[in-house]
């Protein structure tokens, strides 16, 4: 009779054994799926996130390239009360011709608009490091005439505008209608000379 209680011990002893591994096994799949369903969301969820960023970096090299005419810049009204900006003095030594002679200019910017003319003042340290370089490699006799200094202010314009990141768009071939601008219009649209002194 001992015998025949043991039997159904070991019987329920087997059972006991077994039934932990079922469940551990139904565990592990489960574990092993959600496993793999969190990392197929976290892989598109990058793929996702990795396409955003390379279309932003694209529009923003895109953006980089293209010129600051088309995409920033308001286009040019003259119809619109004019807005000038005084620049600080510059006085630098001119190349000698006649001995040592220097040059101090004041002028004054006139600008598409305001906001133009904050975007001058927040780039002025190179552009007075760019004109002054230009300036201290003229000659007298260069910008004395009055054809020089018309020169020498639309080549401080072509600076400034440069510095500014405008770049003109491509001469069209072909003849110009009447009436049409002779070139395209910068931020920075005209310097002025109030103050040119030459000794």
């Amino acid at each position: 009779m001992a015998t025949s209680k043991e039997a159904p011990k070991k019987d329920d002893a087997a059972d006991g054994e077994a039934a932990p591994p079922k469940k551990s096994k139904k565990l592990l799949i489960l574990i092993v799926v959600a496993v793999l369903v969190l990392g197929l969301i976290g892989g598109g969820a990058f793929m996702l996130l990795g396409k955003k960023k390379a279309a932003a970096d694209g529009e923003e090299e895109t953006t980089a390239e293209s010129s600051h005419a088309e995409h920033q810049w308001p286009a040019y009204d003259p119809k619109k009360p004019p807005v000038f900006m005084p620049l600080e003095p510059f006085t630098v030594n001119l190349q000698p011709e006649n001995g040592e002679q220097f040059l101090q200019v004041v002028a004054s910017v006139r600008v598409i608009d305001a906001h133009v003319g904050d975007t001058v003042k927040s780039f002025m340290p190179q552009i007075r490091h760019e004109i002054l370089s230009l300036l201290s490699g003229k000659k007298a006799s260069e910008i004395t005439t009055p054809d020089g200094r018309e020169e020498l202010a639309l080549e401080m314009k072509d600076i400034m505008n440069e510095v500014l990141g405008w770049e003109p768009p491509p001469k069209k071939k072909g003849k110009k209608k009447k009436g049409a601008e002779e070139e395209e219009v910068g931020p920075v649209v005209s310097v002025f000379f109030t103050q040119f002194i030459v000794q």
